[in-house]
């Protein structure tokens, strides 16, 4: 064999011994850390998905994609119900296009701002109320929304099936979830629609929505303390959150 392709051979075996070395140390550092190291570092994919390489071979951040809707747009519904369906429809369209975040902007005069004086909601207040409500995985619309009349019809909607809307029995790297009222010796315990609640090492208030890094760790007792990390962490889900 040719020395110089033995010795290229050998270099590339030990670039790939290494990286293999590398991913399980990762793994090794995920488990132990119950996501802890996900959420510090960012999965591989993740990475990945928040950047785009341009063309001079730089790095840049993957931009976001917005979209803006007058509030007006309810006021033509004849009813209830039908400005309920038409709220779910635009959720449900920004969903499918996997748009990153509904501006919703008020068009109406100054004055009529604050709806009519029998307290009924202007338009905008109606659309933003559906949307995070629709946004909001099942499992915690009961903790966040209080009973509205403006969310009677609600029920009608299809689920969005959103990528952050994760069931019961499904295991995902990241989940949203709510912090509870309990002892804060050791952390937060906070619900995120599994069969136990976890605890995040953060101190937290009761009652707010946060993002839990939960790793590949599947054990739920509080000796796995997780972390709670910023909304915009889970970049390497297949699709998008709705922000209001």
């Amino acid at each position: 064999m040719n020395p110089a392709n033995s010795e290229a051979a050998a270099a590339e075996k030990a670039r790939h011994k290494d990286k293999k070395q590398k991913r399980k140390k990762r793994k090794d550092a995920i488990e132990d850390n119950c996501g802890a190291a996900a959420a510090e570092e960012g999965t591989p994919h993740e990475k990945k998905k928040q950047k785009q390489r341009k063309d001079g071979g730089e790095w840049e951040e993957k931009p976001t994609v917005s979209i803006a809707v007058a509030g007006s747009i309810i006021d033509n519904a004849q009813s209830l119900e039908l400005a309920t369906m038409l709220a779910g429809q635009i959720a449900r369209t920004a969903t499918v296009f996997r748009i990153d975040e509904v501006v919703v902007f008020d068009s109406t005069p100054a004055s009529e701002n604050g709806g009519t004086g029998d307290g009924e909601e202007s338009g905008a207040r109606f659309l933003v109320r559906i949307l995070e409500y629709l946004e909001t995985p099942q499992y915690l619309r009961r903790r966040l929304f209080p009973m509205h009349k403006n969310l009677k019809f609600v029920g009608l909607l299809p689920p969005l099936d959103a990528p952050h809307h994760v069931r019961k029995h499904e295991w995902s790297e990241f989940r949203e979830g709510v912090t509870l009222e309990g002892d804060r010796s050791k952390g937060t315990l906070v619900d995120v629609g599994l069969n136990k609640n976890v605890l995040v090492e953060q101190i937290l208030e009761p009652g707010k929505r946060v993002t839990v890094a939960m790793g590949t760790n599947r054990d739920l007792t509080t000796a796995c303390v997780r972390k709670v990390v910023p909304p915009s962490t889970p970049q390497g889900r297949d699709g998008i959150l709705l922000g209001l």
